[in-house]
């Protein structure tokens, strides 16, 4: 080739780096949002059904209320430090941490993926099987907010009168959104952990079951963690768990002291640190020991 072709003639330009990473990522989320987007009115409908339940919640612990006040003589009456409307705020708020933590399916489709071999796809591919479930859960995320953002706020309008401290401050809703999103990503670390076992066993339905069940008890999604009796509560509060529904529940009603807040998401951070090493390593060493068999 003669040198004025070389001068002519380059090699084509191949993006590497970050600015490839994020390009990639960029194109991963977009996907992802479209497709959800098209069950736009499933989420809708959806949302507003999950809150069907809480109607249940208020005739029950009205019940609750109204025969230890009788009893009283018509006494303030406060269980686990929650009023009865504090309550019922309480569970309306953990219903929007556990829209945040959830994930469903998670754990088991990263096993399912293993056991009929479509994970290694992710061998020849130059795309992060953690990173590429992260954006597409982001993307379910925003997804479903952005739609349901009118449901929330219907209920939330007609139940305005349960939240007897009103609108938290600044600080607090600061500390509030930190710890939603920081559930959020304990969620996703800690269901993605539980499925890379599907790299040393086959099934991991059982483990799921037991994990599902000890998740919903302890993250306070069935009841406030304070009703815990004193040899019990301290325990659960040290476990993750209460990060997934209880602890911003916590903190937007109030129930979290100022002065330990700050030491409280900053133990929520180490947790979230700890699952993603976790989530990590058991990639790491699940793909060295992966055959590729399957589909």
């Amino acid at each position: 080739m003669s040198t004025a072709a070389e001068e002519q003639w380059s090699p084509p330009h191949h993006n590497s780096g970050l600015g490839w990473r994020l390009a990639t990522w960029w194109i991963i989320l977009r996907t992802a949002l479209e497709e959800r987007l098209v069950y736009r009115g499933d989420f809708a409908l959806g949302t507003l059904m999950r809150f069907l339940p809480i109607i249940t919640q208020i005739f029950l612990w009205y019940a609750v209320f109204d025969s230890i006040e009788s009893s009283k003589s018509g006494e303030e009456v406060t269980i686990g430090k929650f009023g009865f409307k504090e309550i019922i705020a309480y569970y309306l708020l953990t219903m929007v941490a556990r829209a945040f933590s959830s994930m469903p399916n998670l754990a088991s489709g990263i096993a399912q993926q293993i056991r009929d071999g479509e994970i290694k796809r992710y061998l020849i591919q130059p795309i992060d099987l953690i990173g590429f479930l992260l954006l597409t859960r982001i993307a379910h995320k925003l997804t479903y907010y952005v739609v349901a953002i009118a449901p929330f706020a219907l209920v939330f309008f007609l139940c305005r009168g349960y939240f007897v401290e009103g609108w938290p401050s600044l600080p607090v809703f600061a500390a509030f959104a930190a710890s939603l999103i920081m559930g959020f990503l304990i969620g996703f670390f800690m269901e993605a952990s539980i499925g890379m076992i599907g790299f040393w066993f086959l099934e991991v339905s059982s483990l799921l079951f037991v994990f599902m069940l000890f998740s919903f008890f302890l993250s306070g999604h069935m009841f406030p963690l304070t009703l815990l009796p004193d040899g019990i509560e301290p325990f659960v509060q040290f476990l993750p768990f209460k990060y997934l529904a209880y602890f911003p529940a916590a903190i937007f009603l109030g129930k979290v002291e100022p002065e330990t807040l700050p030491m409280e998401l900053g133990i929520q951070f180490a947790w979230l640190v700890f699952f993603i090493v976790v989530c990590r390593f058991a990639y790491s060493r699940g793909m060295k020991r992966y055959s590729g068999y399957g589909g």
